[in-house]
């Protein structure tokens, strides 16, 4: 008996704890415990990701070249410079985060409610964004047509540059009618028709001589190959099969389609996590409006939801270097 609370008492003294190891609450343990979790799920997400990147190196999509969008700036180019201000708006969140939590340690009702307030809006901000970003990656924006392959043929003019199917392609009338679910029992869904045929893109193709094609194989100085005129019109009349515009998680106008599915389930998943931790910030903010933490003595439940809201932070950066930097 003796030497059990000997025993006892030695552990107590090394784990210095008691009942709160490492004298914190039961409540911010389980949160530890789920950051870890979800830490190892996220970096499973995204080694998955970097091993399809280098096995598909000389295929894969060109990040500069997807990303540089930014809304009312229609027609513009400025690669990463959107996603920048993403990731600069929900870093600064989390010091807004940090700023509540300090001021919850001091009692401070007034600058807990406005620094959470303040979080929420960066939340909602980048959702927001992250959506937008999403609608312009489906709908697209230069269009391009796959071949029977299944690769991802582009189109440039003499400098390089990449023209949209818009700029060169004229729609020809067609009698194709989007099919129903009433056109047949064994029919489910049908995509969204293209906007042109391959057929237009081919007639567009030949009535503008300094048109080339570039495919989404890199050369050896990390840029994608442009073929010659000749080349350009024998890949395209010879192997074209159908246009293929915006990305979805069949196709993808940037690229291999492995791409989208990675984007979409990376960024989805870590844009959930954002959203569910908007939707806890508002809750307790509401909260802290009407003094339930005041009454209690105590705003732990803002350090809590801050740990949370960090670990998001801190995924978002790693995210941001796999998709867009690297």
């Amino acid at each position: 008996m003796e030497a059990t609370l000997a025993k006892t008492g030695t552990e107590e003294k090394t784990w210095g704890g008691g009942n709160r190891p490492l004298n914190a609450s039961y409540g911010k343990m389980m949160m530890w415990f789920f950051i870890v979790s979800d830490a190892l799920t996220f970096s499973g997400f995204l080694a998955a990701y970097g091993f399809s990147r280098f096995k598909f190196i000389e295929t894969w999509p060109i990040a500069d070249e997807v990303f540089t969008h930014v809304p009312f700036l229609h027609g513009q180019e400025h690669p990463m410079i959107y996603v920048a201000f993403m990731t600069f708006v929900l870093i600064m969140s989390s010091v807004t985060m940090v700023l509540a939590v300090d001021a919850g340690h001091h009692l401070n009702k007034a600058k807990v409610t406005l620094y959470m307030f303040l979080t929420i809006i960066g939340g909602l901000i980048f959702v927001g964004s992250q959506a937008w970003e999403w609608a312009t990656f489906i709908k697209g924006d230069y269009g391009a047509v796959q071949t029977k392959g299944g690769n991802i043929i582009q189109f440039v003019n003499a400098e390089g540059h990449r023209v949209a199917l818009r700029d060169f392609v004229v729609a020809a009338p067609t009698e194709r009618e989007q099919l129903e679910r009433k056109d047949g029992f064994w029919f489910q869904k049908e995509g969204s028709l293209p906007t042109y045929t391959l057929n237009d893109v081919i007639s567009g193709f030949d009535a503008h001589p300094d048109m080339l094609i570039r495919t989404q194989t890199l050369n050896e100085h990390g840029h994608k190959t442009v073929l010659s005129r000749g080349e350009s019109l024998q890949m395209l009349k010879n192997n074209g099969k159908h246009v293929v515009e915006g990305a979805n998680l069949h196709e993808n106008e940037y690229g291999s389609p492995l791409f989208a599915d990675f984007f979409f389930f990376i960024t989805g998943f870590h844009g959930f996590h954002v959203l569910t931790g908007v939707i806890i910030n508002i809750i307790i903010f509401f909260n802290v409006i009407l003094g339930t933490y005041e009454k209690r003595g105590s705003y732990e439940i803002v350090e809590k939801v801050g740990l949370y809201w960090h670990f998001v932070d801190l995924v978002w950066v790693f995210v941001f270097t796999f998709f867009y930097l690297v």
